[in-house]
C-alpha cells in the first residue's frame, strides 16, 4: 500500500465521510493491543489499493471510533475494515475476515 493517512480527530473523520460522497474510500479500524489486529493490519498494510485508504486507532482515538460507528450505522468491532462509496458502508469486515484478497473483491465491485 502507497500509504493510508490516519484519522486522529472526528473533525478529520467528517472530511472522510464527506470524500466518500464523491469518491470510493477504504478505512480499517484497528486496535494496537490485539494481535488479530496487527495481523489484519499487516493484510490491510499489504493490500495496493487503488482508492484512498484511512486508519483509525480505537484505543487512542475513541471519539473517532464511536462516531464512525454512528454516522455508518454499523456496530463497532476491532480489527474491522469499511468500504465506503456515496456516504455509506458497501463492504465491511472484521478479524479474520479482512485480507488483502478480500479488501481487492470488495474495491473491484464498486
Amino acid at each position: 500500500m502507497a500509504g493510508y493517512k490516519e484519522i486522529t480527530s472526528v473533525e478529520d473523520w467528517k472530511v472522510v465521510l464527506e470524500e466518500s460522497k464523491e469518491k470510493a474510500v477504504l478505512l480499517f479500524k484497528h486496535s494496537t493491543t490485539c494481535p488479530v489486529s496487527a495481523r489484519a493490519y499487516g493484510e490491510f498494510t499489504s493490500f495496493n489499493s487503488p482508492v484512498k485508504t484511512y486508519l483509525v486507532k480505537v484505543i487512542q482515538n475513541r471519539a473517532v471510533s464511536n462516531e464512525i460507528e454512528r454516522d455508518l450505522g454499523v456496530r463497532h468491532e476491532s480489527p474491522q475494515a469499511f468500504l465506503i462509496n456515496k456516504g455509506a458502508v458497501v463492504w465491511n469486515a472484521s478479524h479474520w475476515k479482512i485480507t488483502s484478497k478480500d479488501l481487492g473483491k470488495a474495491v473491484e465491485s464498486i
